[in-house]
């Protein structure tokens, strides 16, 4: 479990987001299938937008229209569980259809309700980012990398924009999130049994990127990697992107080594 501590909807609302859980689902762990939120990788460095108070306002109010409806479900029905809502609104998203076990939750906890204030509080989060809501997965996390590399340029330069001002210090100095360190490891030449597919869409494509390199900890060079996946040549180049895409969001690390670049999974400690 993870706690943030604030009170302000506004921050459940973008946490809530269509945005912020794309950004999760990659720059968190795994614990076997399951994602794990890593507060220091999802959170921390997550960049925030900067919206307008009108657009700020809508966000928080439909955060405390989200909160209330959760409540509100589960205060009347006390069988149903968060978990068994998501999995439902997921199949109502798929377009699949409801079991007479399905409809009967259903009945309890309205779920459609769910998916709208949801389909709403996405349309107003992308709206405060100022970027179409017709984004691919792929378009997304892309912006956010460059959001990601120009706060952070902001911020070098004295520009901070603080997500709870009142709390916290505006005088105070910020630091850039320290890496554990690489170890140095001899490269040995790395064959596969068997070629790993390589999913279609971004978000999968990134995360099993993620999932090789974490598996060990010594260093990949861009040719081990693709070896290890059946691509076409144009995916080449996608790995090449999505391998510096991990690296903005601080889940590899790069070093070059008699001009030779190779890629380390960043051990969470989880």
């Amino acid at each position: 479990m993870v706690v943030i501590g604030s009170d302000d909807s506004f921050i459940l609302g973008v946490l809530s987001s269509k945005i912020h859980v794309n950004w999760a689902l990659v720059c968190g762990s795994k614990r076997g299938v399951t994602p794990v939120y890593t507060k220091t990788k999802c959170f921390d460095p997550f960049p925030f937008p900067d919206p307008t108070p009108e657009q700020k306002q809508k966000i928080r109010e439909l955060g405390e229209k989200l909160d209330a409806h959760r409540k509100q479900v589960q205060n009347q029905h006390p069988d149903i569980t968060i978990t068994g809502m998501y999995n439902l609104l997921e199949k109502l998203r798929a377009g699949q259809p409801f079991t007479d076990a399905d409809k009967a939750y259903n009945d309890k906890a309205l779920v459609s309700i769910l998916k709208q204030i949801h389909d709403e509080l996405d349309a107003a989060v992308f709206e405060a980012y100022g970027w179409e809501n017709t984004l691919t997965d792929e378009e997304l996390l892309s912006k956010l990398v460059a959001l990601n590399a120009e706060r952070a340029e902001e911020e070098s330069n004295g520009l901070i924009r603080w997500l709870r001002p009142e709390y916290q210090a505006p005088n105070e100095v910020t630091t850039q999130l320290k890496i554990a360190g690489v170890t140095e490891t001899e490269e040995t030449i790395i064959t596969p049994t068997e070629q790993k597919p390589f999913p279609k869409k971004s978000k999968e494509q990134l995360a099993a990127i993620r999932d090789l390199l974490s598996t060990s900890g010594r260093q990949w060079t861009l040719e081990q990697i693709i070896a290890q996946f059946k691509i076409t040549s144009k995916q080449k180049k996608t790995i090449a992107d999505h391998l510096e895409s991990l690296e903005w969001f601080n889940i590899l690390t790069k070093s070059t080594n008699n001009g030779v670049i190779r890629w380390q999974y960043v051990d969470k400690g989880n």
